[in-house]
């Protein structure tokens, strides 16, 4: 996201991170600095790009989190973790997208569990995300590793009840993007609010169920 009072809206509707993509190839690329609630987590998305170059991007928009979405080696995700802990802050987290397009693919995470915080898994094409299509979330089974992880890839206004069926112990969150756009870059905050209160319902319900099992 770019604009602040769309960030405005999408924050008052419920989402907790704001996502702030720094690759020129995107149609959502940032060149200016939003204004941005300072109780929402900004997330900074890079793709390849150089360490002293997401150093500088990272003072300049203060960023929480840094998503590494190209080809970046365990090494220099290290190397970066150390640079921003001298340079930035200590506490900045750092994910690591891996796309997904068959269960071979999910395998990648091994590599990066020593290096990152986080993984988001998303949908394996040709660009470096944003296709709007869907990987099968079944896969997420094979995950067991021991950072936790987000659900990426093609989650639109009417996928509620399919993430409800998603129960690995270790998906904390979920990451939504094109299908929530009506441009580039612009959500729609109505569609977004719908969104997370039908996923607060279902897990309102999901509990209760519970509990009555339980009982």
């Amino acid at each position: 996201m770019r604009e602040s009072q769309n960030i405005s809206d999408v924050v008052a509707a419920g989402a907790t991170w704001t996502g702030l993509i720094f690759c020129p190839k995107s149609p959502r690329y940032v060149t200016e600095m939003p204004d941005i609630s300072a109780d929402v987590q900004r997330v900074g998305v890079f793709v390849d790009a150089d360490i002293q170059e997401i150093i500088i991007t990272a003072m300049d928009y203060r960023l929480d989190i840094l998503q590494l979405h190209g080809n970046e080696s365990p090494a220099m995700i290290r190397e970066l973790r150390s640079s921003v802990a001298r340079k930035v802050r200590q506490d900045i987290k750092i994910i690591k997208a891996i796309s997904i397009g068959n269960a071979d693919d999910i395998e990648v995470f091994r590599r990066y569990e020593d290096s990152v915080d986080l993984f988001l898994f998303d949908t394996r094409c040709e660009t470096s995300g944003g296709s709007g299509k869907q990987f099968d979330w079944t896969i997420l089974n094979a995950y067991d590793g021991n950072k936790p992880f987000l659900l990426s890839g093609g989650i639109g206004p009417d996928d509620a009840s399919r993430i409800m069926q998603v129960h690995h112990p270790m998906m904390l969150g979920i990451d939504i993007n094109s299908k929530f756009e009506t441009a580039p870059a612009y959500k729609d905050a109505e569609a977004v609010r719908r969104f997370i209160s039908e996923l607060a319902d279902l897990q309102k319900k999901a509990s209760k169920i519970n509990i009555r099992n339980q009982a």
